[in-house]
């Protein structure tokens, strides 16, 4: 059964404390009380250095049944390599413990930088070495270099889900489109401020979005008008439809599927993610009310939440 998940993208913000987060809640206990509140958390920590198999495991059991996390994988392979030969890359991310996250293991998110040109050969190469299940990328992690010294692999056989993030005008052409259904990769829909490529097309059996800022990137909430704009789309990509006006590069496929459609906001400068994404979860009907975002003197009372298996 196709489900939809509103998240946010990181939970370690100095600014929440004491807004969202309770006052002299322990910073060890973060992680714990926003997975109380939102089904899912995208792991942005993993995309500036490769994390450890004790970290993958302590999140794991900082999280209740059914929550899923989103991985944001490193930015060695997408800014540093730019997607050139990967594969001992790519092993290393794989044996560094991601699959320790076992069922709460969710899509993987592949940022590209602004100045990455879409370069087909080499996109598609790279989309060609991308495993497809836990036991494929525990056969890729066992290429890894010796920069792994903690090995991880153990998982149980379980599918892998990708998505890509782009950032130059160049990628809004079909032949990228076709490229990301081709591999079943997930087209990140991005909202930026107008800052880099929107895109809608539905390339893979779920959506991926990313809420960065309505109108200041990484900044700015979204107003109650714009949150029904985007719970409009939500549930049309959910039923495996485009939305009305959709912003699509490549041909529409036939026959809508439902899909499950992960939602991350990004916008947390001003503490404005955690409530945007509970807004939108009650929304959509998936949460409950949440409270006014209140002053760093009176945080929210919300209640905890038990997601789906």
């Amino acid at each position: 059964m196709a489900t939809i998940r509103i998240g946010i993208s990181g939970w370690t913000y100095a600014p929440w404390r004491g807004v969202f987060f309770p006052p002299k809640l322990a910073q060890r206990h973060e992680l714990a009380f926003a997975a109380s509140q939102v089904s899912s958390i995208e792991i942005n920590g993993t995309f500036y250095s490769l994390q450890t198999p004790a970290s993958y495991s302590k999140w794991y059991d900082e999280t209740p049944a059914g929550f899923v996390f989103s991985v944001k994988a490193p930015r060695y392979i997408t800014h540093i390599r730019r997607l050139k030969e990967c594969a001992v890359p790519l092993a290393n991310f794989f044996a560094s413990g991601v699959l320790r996250l076992e069922e709460k293991l969710g899509p993987l998110l592949w940022q590209l930088p602004p100045s990455f040109r879409f370069d087909a050969a080499r996109v598609e190469e790279f989309l060609a070495l991308l495993p497809k299940n836990t036991t494929a990328a525990s056969k890729l992690a066992r290429r890894h270099n010796d920069k792994i010294r903690h090995v991880s692999m153990k998982s149980g056989h379980r599918p892998l889900r990708h998505a890509m993030e782009v950032r130059h005008d160049s990628f809004c052409t079909p032949e990228f489109v076709h490229l990301l259904r081709k591999y079943e990769i997930a087209l990140v829909v991005a909202d930026t401020a107008g800052k880099w490529p929107f895109m809608e097309d539905m390339t893979a059996g779920f959506s991926y979005v990313r809420l960065h800022g309505d109108e200041e990137l990484y900044a700015s909430g979204y107003s109650t008008k714009a949150l029904a704009v985007w719970a409009g789309k939500i549930r049309a990509w959910h039923r495996g439809k485009n939305p009305p006006r959709a912003k699509l590069f490549g041909r529409v496929k036939d026959g809508p599927v439902p899909r499950d459609v992960f939602v991350y906001f990004d916008n947390d400068v001003k503490v404005r993610a955690p409530y945007d994404a509970m807004t939108l979860a009650h929304r959509l009907g998936i949460g409950p009310k949440p409270a006014k975002m209140p002053t760093p003197a009176r945080p929210p009372t919300v209640p905890r939440q038990k997601w789906p298996e």
